[in-house]
């Protein structure tokens, strides 16, 4: 019997009492475990935990809480194989990709520990006679975080460490195709000395995830996913008084100009499209040629995706792995057959792939497209696979149109040795990651991740300063200590003159 993967609520595992769904290795296309799917009971109480527990917690010095953090990203590094190879078990990814995961959800771990100078306000004395103001951020509550299947550790990561630093209790509703990792987190939380009830588990589906949009108890939603999705999050977290991020789609584009290092920029494109297999909301699934580069880049990268190594993660000689289902396989070959159908030139053809031994896996090819145009459906429509379209431009100004017009605007990047033309690309694009002879613009736990357009709903990026802030709510305290002189009562608007 495969083994079942339940909630954790209150400082251990939860059972579940309600419905199960498979849980599949997608590499051989075998049934890995079974996952208990939340009822509204199941996040009910969840919720009702840590509202319980989270006045201690927030009651807890930010230095506290710091050492909680320090200790958590200790207790990550040591688990990082183990947490790796249980992503690549239900993800597929290559293990080495599966580490970095970790990796980068480590880095939010460690700004995370900074809580205490995260979270100094400002003060001003005398902002009039005898009166002095101070400003501090608090804790929101109760928080939830919805994250998709391709980053089940880091994206989670991305999400909580941040928000327990600044003393809420978080709810994670991780993806049901690949939930062991939420588990492993909330064992080494606890082992942190994070308090049962401040982090909680809930393994599910829609029901669980429409039960957290409309809990009166939830202050707060994070999500990462598709942008239908997002934008549903945003609207209903929205009208239920919620504060809510929600990071949708992408179609990131690299624009290659005619000076660039076209070995450099052609295997940009080739980790940064392939990596992962495409499941990344910032892989590069768009080349933009401009002018004369467009014939010696397909060249170029032709030959490196026919020669793409595709196999199970645990190949360490692999370069991508499977992709994350039957059904989302199919998709994208759905979107090759389409972009074929759309006059589009296939320049590589990743669709019967079939390994020896992985047949039942959910395997295909690096495909590369030429000649795309904006009208097709393959250039318009995040695909999330290993599909590469090459758009070919005249010149710059074509090239930042297209950037600029399409509905995502999560990351893109230019290449080139022209700084002139970098810099007028970085002011004028719009979009919110952006880099300059660097395919995968994500930023550092420091700074901020998040895009424009249809790739974000809410006003806040994740993670970094713009995650503290959506993390917390601002107090001001205008204060006065009476000095024994009654001036009686005034009924006019303080001017603090």
């Amino acid at each position: 019997m495969p083994r079942t993967i339940s909630h954790w609520i209150n400082g251990r595992l939860h059972p579940a009492a309600g419905a199960r769904q498979p849980v599949f290795n997608p590499a051989t296309g075998e049934i890995a475990a079974e996952v208990g799917l939340a009822t509204e009971a199941d996040v009910d109480l969840a919720v009702a935990g840590a509202k319980a527990a989270q006045p201690a917690w927030a009651a807890t010095p930010p230095l506290i809480r710091a050492r909680v953090m320090f200790k958590f990203r200790d207790l990550l590094d040591q688990q990082s194989q183990r947490l790796a190879a249980q992503i690549t078990e239900e993800h597929g990814k290559v293990l080495s990709d599966a580490l970095g995961e970790v990796t980068r959800g480590m880095e939010v771990v460690e700004f995370a520990c900074g809580i205490p100078s995260l979270l100094k306000g400002e003060a001003t004395a005398e902002v009039g006679r005898g009166i002095d103001s101070f400003a501090i951020r608090q804790p929101l509550g109760v928080v939830a975080g919805i994250t998709p299947f391709n980053f089940p550790a880091m994206v989670p990561l991305w999400m909580l460490p941040v928000a327990l630093a600044c003393g809420n209790a978080f709810i994670l509703k991780p993806s049901e195709k690949d939930p062991s990792a939420s588990v492993i987190l909330a064992e080494l939380l606890q082992q942190s000395g994070l308090p049962d009830g401040v982090f909680q588990v809930v393994q599910g589906d829609r029901i669980a995830v429409e039960r957290l949009l409309a809990h009166p108890d939830i202050d707060a939603i994070s999500f990462v996913g598709s942008t239908p999705i997002a934008e549903h999050i945003y609207r209903t977290g929205t009208a239920h008084g919620k504060r809510v991020q929600a990071l949708g789609g992408a179609k990131n584009h690299l624009i290659v100009m005619p000076d660039a290092d076209l070995e450099q920029a052609a295997d940009a494109l080739m980790g940064a499209g392939y990596g992962s297999a495409g499941e990344r909301c910032m892989a590069v699934s768009v080349a933009v040629a401009v002018g004369p580069i467009a014939d010696p880049l397909v060249e170029r990268l032709a030959p490196r995706v026919r020669g793409l190594k595709v196999g199970p993660g645990t190949d360490r000689d692999a370069d991508m792995g499977p992709l994350i289902s039957q059904q989302h396989r199919d998709k994208v070959a759905g979107y090759i057959d389409a972009g074929v159908a759309a006059g589009a030139e296939l320049v590589v053809d990743g669709r019967g792939l079939s390994l020896q031994g992985y047949e039942g896996g959910y395997y295909l090819g690096g495909t590369l497209f030429d000649r795309v145009t904006p009208e097709m459906s393959i250039y318009r429509e995040e695909i999330f696979g290993p599909v590469l379209s090459v758009v070919r431009v005249p010149d710059f100004e074509t090239a930042l149109g297209l950037v600029n017009d399409h509905e995502f605007g999560n990351g893109t990047s230019i290449f080139t040795r022209d700084g002139d033309a970098a810099r007028d690309f970085v002011q004028r694009c719009r979009i919110g990651m952006v880099g300059v002879n660097v395919p995968i613009p994500v930023p550092m736990a420091f700074h901020s991740f998040g895009g424009w357009k249809r790739s974000l709903f809410g006003d806040h990026h994740m993670h970094g300063p713009e995650g503290v802030r959506f993390y917390t709510r601002l107090k001001t305290v205008t204060e006065r200590w009476p000095t024994g002189i009654r001036a009686g009562a005034q009924f006019v608007m303080p001017t603090m003159g």
